[in-house]
């Protein structure tokens, strides 16, 4: 016999707050049934929702309904539904803004995420491991953009492997900058969500921001910066710690990646694999390990890596 409906009325009643929490052609509210894997029904303010985390939607429903004074997209709900199953729903004057970014409602969703970014302000080297869409990467450069704005450094390093496999740019057309910017755009995607296009811009014109390729540290010593290493599970155990002895005096480094990502011809002999299993336990660095239940993408990404984690090798 299935379960009794859990029945909610959100007050007091507004219609353009409802408008908000419902979006456009309930496009908020399909996010909900999927994240949660239920039914809702609605008449006015009046919700009625089915399934095995009915009460848990209700939840998320009133939650919504309190920030919808402000308008709610897709993407504010997405972010509120990753916090829900690790940690409750914070109010709206708990939301406050921890990096200086323009994004003004960043913060970390998950226990996991909150852990991550207090580990990068405390710590000379975090290393974050884990799947895909759990913020490792975004974070970072949050806290770097954070570190940048408050003169806390004078520039940001950003780098990845150039090629996932081995960085065999001879092949590719183009000249060099043709040749890597494709591999390194998640990179400068991250940078204008966090800072206006025209600063991004500047910065990289004045040297304040660099982007390259994992080759193009050699030899270097980065001082004064944060500098983060991006898809470090396509690393050798050689690049990985040519990158990590760049280190410089006054500086911070994040090293991020998915070790079930790895694309080298030998996936035995990933850089990142041999770092961790090197580096656990060494003072102000920190490792921080991200699950599925981190992921901050839309609902289905989450199932997915649990899908795919949970499959043998």
């Amino acid at each position: 016999m299935p379960a009794r409906p859990v029945e909610i009325r959100l007050d007091p009643v507004d219609n353009h707050r409802l408008a908000r929490l419902c979006g456009a052609l309930d496009a908020n509210l399909r996010q909900i049934e999927t994240a949660l894997d239920v039914e809702i029904a609605r008449k006015g303010a009046r919700f009625s929702v089915r399934g095995e985390q009915a009460a848990r939607a209700a939840q998320a429903l009133k939650h919504f309904y309190d920030l919808a004074t402000d308008d709610l997209t897709i993407d504010d709900v997405q972010l509120g539904l990753a916090e829900v199953s690790q940690k409750g729903f914070p109010s709206k004057d708990e939301r406050t803004s921890l990096l200086l970014t323009r994004r003004p409602d960043l913060h970390g969703r998950t226990p996991h995420q909150v852990k991550y970014i207090d580990s990068i302000l405390a710590h000379d080297i975090t290393i974050g491991v884990g799947p895909a869409g759990t913020g490792k990467t975004f974070l970072a450069v949050a806290c770097a953009v954070d570190a940048l704005e408050r003169e806390k450094v004078k520039r940001i390093v950003l780098v990845r492997p150039a090629v996932e496999a081995g960085e065999r740019l001879g092949f590719l057309p183009g000249d060099m900058k043709e040749k890597v910017d494709p591999y390194l755009r998640p990179l400068y995607d991250a940078l204008y969500d966090m800072l206006p296009t025209e600063q991004v811009e500047r910065r990289i014109a004045s040297g304040e921001i660099e982007i390259a390729p994992i080759a193009f540290m050699r030899g270097r010593t980065l001082s004064d910066a944060f500098i983060i290493l991006d898809e470090a599970q396509n690393t050798t155990p050689a690049q990985m710690k040519m990158f990590l002895t760049r280190f410089g005096m006054r500086s911070r480094m994040v090293v991020c990646g998915d070790p079930k990502q790895i694309d080298l011809p030998e996936p035995g002999k990933s850089g990142l694999h041999d770092a961790v299993a090197r580096l656990e336990g060494i003072d102000k660095l920190s490792i921080i390990r991200f699950g599925p239940g981190d992921v901050v993408r839309h609902p289905l990404v989450g199932r997915i890596v649990e899908a795919y984690e949970g499959k043998a090798e």
